[in-house]
């Protein structure tokens, strides 16, 4: 479910160094009049979409990315996204892979993990994270079936629970990320409310996935409906008349009203997740708002 939602949305359609004033300048018609909302933050990119280019070419990739304006980047865990093509990227140590980030001008404060390497791993992956310099680790997806029930769903979110109760005890926040999974039903109870509701916020905080937008969910809205429950954003934005995803700030998604609600949610740092071909435009458009 993971690979598949993220992948279709995508076919279809104080952190520290740095952080740059990023002020929202979001109407949906574009002749209406601007509002200015302050937001400091550094622009971030997730590496899942220029996987094939980073595997092989690191730092030549990462560099490209920092001169399109990037100043932050979320990786993904190598050992827990060995079959999905991070593999290569096993040989580098923390320390190394901590440089060769430092050195492209960029910084990781984030990576995404699988279940398994948390069931299996935890001690070893908190300690990556914390020599890598990460201070979040992200739960990808807990990789339930599309037959699961709501209590499967409550389980997987009390294991998360006891997760981040390690994480933070070591000094890492740990979150979750929503797919467009966890925006269905069951019994007429939206997966994702029940989720709210299991998970401990003392332990496990939101990685919203603003993609879901195409479906109909806002990130600010829940933003104000679960006030400091996230920790950061996926950036995505779709166009109805294209009916595929289009560069930040040529879609639907309502930029003005998606920033000035990030202090609510909590929000720290955000990173667009797109189609590597939209990066650019993407980030041009976040540098001179």
């Amino acid at each position: 479910m993971k690979k598949l939602s993220r992948r279709d949305f995508l076919g279809k359609s104080a952190l520290g160094i740095g952080s740059a004033l990023v002020a929202s300048q979001f109407p949906r018609d574009l002749n209406a009049r601007t509002t200015s909302v302050p937001v400091k933050m550094p622009i971030g990119f997730q590496v899942w979409t220029i996987k094939d280019s980073l595997v092989k070419d690191f730092p030549g990739t990462l560099k490209k990315m920092a001169a399109l304006g990037y100043q932050s980047m979320e990786m993904c865990s190598p050992p827990g996204y060995e079959s999905s093509g991070f593999g290569p990227l096993m040989k580098l140590t923390a320390r190394e892979m901590k440089q060769i980030i430092s050195d492209a001008g960029l910084i990781c404060p984030s990576s995404h993990y699988g279940m398994a390497e948390f069931r299996e791993h935890l001690d070893e992956r908190i300690a990556f994270a914390l020599e890598s310099g990460q201070t979040q680790m992200i739960l990808s997806s807990f990789g339930l079936s599309q037959k699961a029930t709501l209590d499967d769903w409550k389980k997987a979110a009390d294991e998360l629970n006891k997760f981040g109760l390690s994480a933070k005890t070591s000094g890492i926040h740990m979150g979750f990320h929503n797919h467009h999974g966890e925006f269905q039903k069951i019994d007429d109870t939206l997966i994702y409310d029940v989720l709210m509701k299991q998970f401990d916020p003392e332990y496990v905080k939101m990685q919203f996935q603003v993609a879901v937008i195409n479906i109909g969910y806002k990130a600010s809205d829940y933003f104000k409906k679960y006030p400091g429950r996230f920790i950061s954003a996926h950036l995505a934005d779709y166009s109805e008349t294209k009916k595929a995803s289009v560069p930040i700030g040529q879609g639907i998604v309502d930029w003005k009203e998606f920033f000035a609600s990030l202090e609510t949610g909590g929000v720290k740092n955000f990173f667009v997740e797109m189609d590597e071909v939209t990066f650019k435009e993407s980030a041009d458009y976040l540098k001179n708002l």
